[in-house]
C-alpha cells in the first residue's frame, strides 16, 4: 500500500505545480518556469528555472531525473541525474539541463523539463575499524 506524505510547496510567480501526469506515474512533471524562452546550443549545460520552493519531511529527498522523451527525441538529459534536493533546502528547484545532441534545442515556459521522485534515505553512522569481514567478491 502507498502513503502519501505531505509537501511544503510554494509556487513563486505564478508557476505551475508539479503533477502526475497518471495514476501510475512515479514521479511528478517539473515544468521550466521562464518569462523568454531559453536556447540551449549543443554540449552547453545551463540552469533552468522552475519556479517552485519545497519543504520535504526530515528523511526525504527530491531526485530530480531526466524525462525519457527529452532524452530520446533531443538528447536533452538532467546533467547531474538525478539531482538530489535535501530536506534543509529551502531555495528555488532549478533543473541542470544539458544538451548532447547536435541542435540547438529551446525551451519554452511551461515546456515539462524534468521528472521529480520522492524517497525516503537513512543517515549512517560510521565506525572506524581495522579490517573488514571477508567475503566471496572481495
Amino acid at each position: 500500500m502507498m502513503s502519501t506524505q505531505e509537501v511544503k510547496i510554494v509556487c513563486m510567480d505564478g508557476a505551475t505545480m508539479p503533477a502526475y501526469a497518471t495514476p501510475g506515474s512515479a514521479g511528478v512533471d517539473l515544468r521550466a518556469h521562464l518569462q523568454v524562452p531559453l536556447d540551449i546550443r549543443p554540449g552547453e549545460t545551463v540552469m533552468v528555472s522552475t519556479g517552485l520552493r519545497v519543504q520535504l519531511p526530515q528523511g526525504m529527498e527530491m531526485q530530480v531525473r531526466s524525462r525519457s522523451g527529452l532524452a530520446a527525441k533531443h538528447g536533452v538529459v538532467v546533467a547531474n541525474a538525478p539531482g538530489t534536493v535535501d530536506s534543509d533546502y529551502t531555495g528555488e528547484v532549478k533543473v541542470i539541463l544539458h544538451n548532447h545532441s547536435a541542435c540547438l534545442f529551446q525551451v519554452n515556459g511551461g515546456d515539462r523539463i524534468a521528472q521529480a521522485v520522492f524517497a525516503q534515505h537513512s543517515t549512517v553512522a560510521f565506525v572506524a575499524v581495522e579490517a573488514l569481514e571477508e567475503t566471496e567478491r572481495g
